[in-house]
C-alpha cells in the first residue's frame, strides 16, 4: 500500500505539506473557539486578609494549601496575559483571582499598578480581581507584583509566585495576599499523524469508493477521521462523503478504512479522485481537539 506522506502538527499549528504527485495540501491545528481549561494544582497555597472596613475580607484572614486538602484550579488565557485561579477550600469557602497584564502583552516578573477590575480593565491597564464566598467589587483599584511566572502550553501554569492588593469600590481599605504555585512540567501536546493511501477501490457492485490509511499519536486517543472524495467522469462531478473512528496507541502507524457513498445516481470509477482528509482527536492532558489534515490525488481500482 503506498501512502501520502504523513501530516504531523502540534496543537495550535497550522502547516502545509508537499505530497506525493505534487498536488497535496495539509493542515493542523486546535479547532477553531478551543480555550484553554483549570488545571489542579499540585503544589501550591493562597492567602489574604485585610483591613476591618475591607469589604471582600471583612477584615479577617485567610489561608488554603494544597497540603491541607483545599482545592486550587489555575489556568493562563492563550497569550498568557491573563492567570486565573479558583480555591475550593475544605471548609467550603470559595474564592477567584484574576490577574491579568495590560492587553497585548504577557504576564511577567515585575510590578503592575494602576490596576482595575478585570475583565473590564481599560486599555493600558493591568487587571485585578479577588472576589467569593459571595462578595465581590463593582469597581476596584490595586496592585499586584509577578515574583515569578512560568507557562506551558494551552494556558497551563506551571509556576507561579505574585502578591497583590485590592481597593474595593476605590476606597482605601484593603484585602492583601499571595499566591504560590509549583507545578510539575507540562505533558507534550497531541502530535496526530495522518497518511492516506494513494490507491482506493471503486466498487462495481455498489459505485462506493473505499479508501485506505494510517492515524499516528503519541499518546493513546480515539480517532475520527472523515472527509470527502471527488470524481469527474464524462463531464458528470460524483461526490461522496466518508468516516470512521479508530484507537490510536503510540507506536506504528494504525491503519483506518473508510467508504465514501456517491450522493447521485453516477457511481464511482476507476480514476483519479480528489480525497479531502481530516483526522481529529482531543488531547487528554489538555482536554483540547487537535485537528489534521490533507488534500490527496487518489488512484481507484475496479473492486
Amino acid at each position: 500500500m503506498r501512502l501520502s506522506m504523513p501530516g504531523r502538527v502540534l496543537a495550535r499549528a497550522t502547516a502545509v505539506f508537499v505530497l506525493a504527485l505534487g498536488m497535496a495540501t495539509g493542515s493542523a491545528g486546535l479547532l477553531p473557539g478551543a480555550e484553554a481549561h483549570a488545571v489542579p494544582v499540585t503544589e501550591g497555597s493562597f492567602s489574604f486578609s485585610g483591613d476591618e472596613d475591607d469589604w471582600i475580607s471583612g477584615g479577617g484572614s485567610y489561608s488554603y494549601s494544597t497540603a491541607s486538602q483545599d482545592r486550587l484550579n489555575v489556568s493562563a488565557d492563550s497569550g498568557n496575559n491573563t492567570i486565573s485561579l479558583s480555591v475550593d477550600g475544605a471548609n467550603g469557602d470559595w474564592w477567584y483571582l484574576n490577574l491579568a497584564a495590560p492587553a497585548g502583552t504577557s504576564l511577567a516578573p515585575g510590578t503592575y499598578t494602576g490596576a482595575t477590575r478585570h475583565p473590564f480593565n481599560g486599555p493600558g491597564e493591568p487587571g485585578l480581581d479577588l472576589s467569593g464566598n459571595g462578595r465581590g467589587c463593582n469597581r476596584l483599584t490595586g496592585e499586584f507584583t509577578i515574583l515569578d511566572v512560568k507557562f506551558g502550553p494551552l494556558g497551563y501554569v506551571e509556576k507561579l509566585d505574585a502578591t497583590f492588593e485590592q481597593h474595593c469600590e476605590e476606597g482605601t481599605a484593603a484585602a492583601r495576599g499571595e499566591v504560590h504555585i509549583s507545578n510539575p512540567a507540562p505533558p507534550a501536546q497531541l502530535d496526530l499523524g495522518l497518511a492516506v493511501a494513494l490507491e482506493g477501490t471503486a466498487s462495481t457492485l455498489n459505485g462506493k469508493a473505499t479508501l485506505h490509511g494510517t492515524v499516528s499519536c503519541n499518546k493513546p486517543v480515539q480517532v475520527a477521521v472523515a472527509g470527502n472524495v471527488t470524481q469527474v467522469k464524462r463531464r458528470d462531478l460524483i461526490r461522496g462523503s466518508y468516516s470512521t473512528s479508530v484507537a490510536c496507541v503510540p507506536g506504528d502507524p494504525v491503519a483506518w478504512t473508510a467508504t465514501a457513498v456517491p450522493t447521485g445516481s453516477v457511481p464511482f470509477q476507476r480514476g483519479d479522485v480528489e480525497v479531502e482528509a481530516r483526522a481529529t482527536a482531543t488531547d487528554p492532558d489538555y482536554t483540547q481537539p487537535v485537528t489534521v489534515g490533507e488534500t490527496v490525488a487518489v488512484r481507484l481500482k475496479r473492486g
